[in-house]
């Protein structure tokens, strides 16, 4: 049996300022914005090339048994790239306060790229729901 990772749920405080920042300025595609109930509304936004999507909630009780995440609390997710430096760029471009690309070296994260696998950046969404993006050989359907 497949186990596959298709939605992350991402706490956010505005919808529509969330909306705003991953459609706009990251460029992920919407794929659902939609009010479930009267006050549950769902935005589910996909990043480029991903099989993967982000699920913005507002109103959603949590699942039994599970707990709910306050906006801004959600670090580490990670998103892949074949070219760091274009991809930072863009986001730039875009108005993303994004760090510099950095590796980790001798003594821990060094500015610029590093070898294969080792060349990363960081940005948040307006919440402070944090991401990192990694630097890949290749797509994903290649490796």
């Amino acid at each position: 049996m497949n186990w596959t990772l298709e939605v992350v749920p991402v706490p956010v405080s505005d919808m529509d300022r969330a909306k705003e920042f991953y459609a706009d300025a990251c460029g992920f595609k919407v794929d659902l914005d939609q009010e479930v109930a009267p006050g549950m509304r769902i935005i589910q936004i996909t990043p480029p090339g991903s099989r993967c999507s982000i699920a913005l909630l507002h109103g959603m009780p949590p699942f039994p048994g599970s707990r709910e995440m306050a906006p801004g609390t959600l670090h580490g997710l990670q998103l892949c790239v074949t070219d760091i430096e274009a991809a930072r760029d863009e986001l730039v471009e875009a108005g993303v306060d994004v760090s510099p690309v950095m590796h980790v070296g001798e003594t821990g994260w060094e500015e610029g790229k590093g070898d294969t696998w080792n060349s990363f950046m960081t940005f948040a969404d307006p919440d402070g729901n944090g991401w990192v993006v990694q630097e890949a050989p290749s797509e994903l359907s290649e490796r």
